[in-house]
């Protein structure tokens, strides 16, 4: 445990609010702030408990507050800590802090509670890092999954894997102390199957990272077809406001719209595109380049067409797309004469196909539904990957894994294949911070907002 000088900062978002609450930790800081609280004495009073009284410094009233105490090491970074609850006057907020620093505190560093709750061993790396998708988390599944990776979901699974490394590992060192009598501790049949579970665990990790990091930032959806098909009009439906200006021109949209939008706890980002053409426009055709890397780059796409025409033009889209692009072909403006029919196209007998009138906000639910369909398999997964941190790790420790596997298969000796578990097992380490450096801690933390 490392108990340390005391810190303070702001814990809540700064601004006038009904309240403030000012935390401080450290070796000190309950008779640090005991000195200015007139109350109870708080050096005397049980951890978790919280105290009404006034702060006073030099004679000068600041404010009245509560005072929580939490005594070390049951408190969040494991130190003694007291919270103080203020009025949300940007002035009393001030006051505190300068009275707390010139009686022997500092300001805290970005993140610097959370990491040192890490160093006082309260949680591993990857549950500190969950506290900062925690805060920013802005729909139920990035929740889920940020709570799901707090309280040690994917750190279980990593502690698993590392400790049967370790086993091994330490086999094979035992095998090299007695190099000179040619024996054999660990069984190297064992030691591929085990390879070959670890294997079957990291992968679906490594492979969930895709659809995690789209959790986080939000699924990209792009609309695409073309020009005057109503995807603008189509992208004003479902988010239910006036986002991108619609007229019957060819060619309005001329750059890349998008919008967020939550569907039953998924964040989605949908993206209107600029209508896909020939054009000698220059604005246009940078905006139709624009359309193009969006389809390329959306974990969905929609494929919007009105005419037999229109739907020709997306089918030549759709065939240079990766195989594994999920889309859904989407008819719009149904309500018109003569368009409520099927097109003759394999289209027509697509599970992934739903007819709408974007205009008229016919089959909207239908289409919200099938756009949930298409992710829902992938929001089922136990662990997702979100942190591009752990997944190049991930994807150093399966390197590492199949080193094994090909000396094993060259039949290579003992030193050089615990070379290979060793890295593996540093990469694993270095994701749950069992091995860290300092430069990787501050690139962490210094992400996080002061305060926490």
């Amino acid at each position: 445990m490392q108990q340390q000088e005391p810190i303070c900062a702001l814990a809540t978002a700064s601004g006038v609010g009904a309240i403030a609450v000012i935390r401080v930790s450290g070796i000190g800081s309950v008779e640090l702030v005991n000195r200015f609280f007139y109350g109870k004495d708080l050096t005397k009073v049980k951890s978790h408990t919280v105290h009404f009284g006034t702060l006073q410094y030099k004679s000068l009233l600041i404010d009245e507050v509560l005072a929580t105490v939490f005594r070390s090491p049951k408190s969040f970074t494991k130190e003694d800590s007291v919270e103080i609850s203020c009025h949300g006057s940007d002035y009393i907020v001030r006051q505190i802090l300068k009275m707390l620093v010139s009686e022997g505190a500092r300001m805290a560093k970005p993140g610097e509670f959370t990491q040192r709750a890490f160093l006082n061993g309260q949680f591993d790396l990857v549950q500190a890092e969950a506290v900062a998708d925690l805060i920013t988390a802005d729909s139920d599944v990035s929740h889920r999954t940020a709570l799901n990776q707090l309280r040690g979901g994917f750190s279980k699974k990593l502690y698993l894997l590392r400790e049967e490394l370790i086993h091994f590992a330490s086999l094979i060192e035992l095998e090299l102390d007695f190099g000179e009598e040619d024996v054999e501790f660990a069984q190297r049949d064992d030691l591929r199957q085990l390879i070959m579970h670890l294997h079957q665990t990291i992968h679906p990790l490594i492979d969930s990272f895709s659809f995690g990091n789209a959790l986080k930032e939000g699924i990209p959806v792009a609309i695409i077809g073309s020009p005057n098909v109503g995807k603008s009009t189509l992208l004003n439906a479902l988010l239910n406001e006036e986002k991108a200006i619609v007229t019957e021109i060819a060619g309005t949209t001329r750059d890349v719209i998008e919008d967020t939008l939550v569907l039953e706890g998924m964040k989605f980002r949908f993206i209107d595109t600029a209508g896909i053409r020939e054009t000698l426009d220059v604005v246009e055709s940078m905006g139709i380049e624009r359309s193009r890397r969006a389809m390329e780059q959306a974990d969905l796409v929609l494929f919007l067409y009105d005419s037999e025409q229109t739907l020709r033009e997306v089918e030549q889209l759709a065939k240079g797309l990766n195989t594994e692009k999920k889309y859904i072909w989407v008819q719009n403006k149904i309500d018109l004469p003569d368009q409520n029919s099927t097109f003759t196209s394999e289209v027509s007998s697509s599970e992934n196909q739903v007819k709408i009138s974007a205009h008229a906000q016919i089959g909207l639910d239908e289409l919200k539904s099938v756009i949930l369909a298409q992710v829902h398999q992938q929001a089922a997964t136990d662990t997702v990957v979100t942190n591009l941190r752990h997944y190049e790790h991930l994807l150093k420790t399966s390197a590492a894994l199949d080193e094994v596997l090909n000396g094993l298969d060259a039949g290579i000796t003992g030193d050089f294949l615990a070379q290979d578990i060793r890295l593996a097992l540093f990469h694993l380490g270095e994701i749950t911070g069992t091995i860290v450096s300092d430069d990787l801690l501050a690139n962490i933390f210094s992400k996080f907002c002061i305060g926490k």
